[in-house]
């Protein structure tokens, strides 16, 4: 056994020294606490993304049993003569293949098995800190695990992505942008600490007082400058209940003019804001109760003819309240209160309460209903855009209603 032992540590020694000359998969095998796979299923799953637009099929994919897994592969490319690609993979949900590589190894970060180590000595299993208000989490974690192992303890992160079911390092990389970034900024912006593995395989923890700079670039950095292996996130008591309101409009400024207003409430106390804004848009000239709208009651179908809709044209504004038990019997006039300087459609108010997790994960509700139809595993390309305010009235003539369209 020691014989081996030494063996094992003398070839990896010389491929260190002289650049890699032999295929990734066999250096791999050398070395780490995880699995590298060649089976035909794991690598076609890695070869594609959620959008199915474009496809890489790797040579391996790399299940990792730490960080140090990680680090280890990442100083093998970056010091191989030859060279060969290394991209993580999350949930998929990628920009136009990130997640993929050709002829290179693809790591499979939401496949960490539960008794691994992060590499700084954290299990995998989010571990909530609860006098410090945060919790530390593997960087492939998905955030409704995140959110069911911090509930246990009354606490949630303050920030969210529409959509549960991505990863901690996929929407870091990003910026993780929802409903209540205009209370709490996005994901980015409530994390204390990460641990990186550089481009050149190096594990680095950082934070604002640590290696800030790298800190800065990794966040919101596209997984440019490196790939997050664990996060510590800050944390809020949770809400028990969500009062979740829809109103229609169909004059698209009085409709930006509402959110502005709400946006601008930021900074008044909870029980004089709301605690998610969002808006969307309703272009289908049938029924609004379709599934992007499943909020709205099948009972009770509502036609965009029938609410003076401009173009064809609806607006819809998100909002909702939370409130605990406590406070169920204040939570209409504080509804009331906000909902009176709002100049939406007056019969189209659509209200309903609900425990705070299943509003968090209303969109994997409607991913289920896609999946008995066979209508997810389809292409879905997407486009994200922020686009300024003195633009936004072309937008929604030139978009929204049709204007270019040809």
């Amino acid at each position: 056994m020691t014989t081996k032992l030494l063996l094992t540590f003398a070839i990896c020694r010389l491929i260190v020294t002289v650049g890699l000359t032999v295929d990734p998969s066999e250096l791999l095998r050398l070395g780490v606490e995880g699995q590298l796979s060649v089976d035909p299923y794991d690598v076609e799953t890695a070869s594609l993304d959620f959008g199915l637009i474009s496809r890489s099929e790797p040579m391996a994919v790399l299940h990792p049993g730490s960080a140090d897994d990680i680090a280890r592969l990442v100083q093998a490319a970056y010091l191989s003569s030859q060279g060969f690609t290394v991209s993580a993979r999350g949930h998929g949900h990628s920009i136009n293949g990130q997640a993929q590589t050709s002829n290179g190894v693809v790591i499979e970060m939401s496949g960490c098995s539960r008794g691994s180590r992060l590499g700084s000595g954290n299990l995998a299993k989010p571990q909530v800190a609860l006098k410090e208000m945060h919790v530390d989490v593997w960087g492939g974690e998905l955030w409704i695990d995140v959110l069911r192992s911090t509930l246990e303890h009354g606490l949630a992160p303050k920030s969210w992505t529409d959509y549960l079911y991505l990863s901690v390092g996929g929407t870091l990389s990003n910026g993780g942008i929802s409903g209540q970034a205009f209370n709490h900024g996005p994901q980015i912006s409530n994390v204390y600490e990460l641990d990186v593995v550089t481009g050149k395989g190096e594990l680095m923890t950082c934070s604002e007082e640590q290696n800030s700079k790298l800190f800065h670039a990794v966040l919101g950095g596209l997984g440019q400058f490196g790939i997050i292996t664990r996060a510590r996130i800050a944390l809020e008591p949770a809400p028990q209940r969500v009062r979740w309101i829809r109103v229609l409009y169909s004059n698209f400024s009085t409709f930006t003019r509402d959110q502005e207003h709400l946006i601008s409430l930021h900074g008044e106390p909870s029980t004089l804001k709301f605690d998610y804004v969002e808006g969307f848009v309703i272009v289908d000239e049938g029924l609004i109760n379709n599934w992007r709208s499943s909020f709205f009651s099948p009972r009770n179908p509502v036609k965009i003819s029938s609410v003076g809709a401009n173009g064809g044209v609806l607006y819809c504004l998100e909002i909702t309240k939370n409130y605990d038990e406590s406070t169920g019997d204040t939570i209409d006039q504080e509804v009331e209160a906000l909902m009176k300087n709002l100049n939406f459609i007056p019969s189209t108010v659509f209200t309903t309460d609900l425990p705070y997790i299943d509003f968090l994960d209303r969109v994997h509700k409607a991913e289920l209903k896609l999946r008995a139809k066979d209508l997810w595993e389809v292409p879905h390309p997407w486009l994200n855009l922020f686009v300024p305010k003195s633009r936004i009235a072309d937008l929604d003539r030139g978009v929204f209603k049709g204007h270019f369209r040809k």
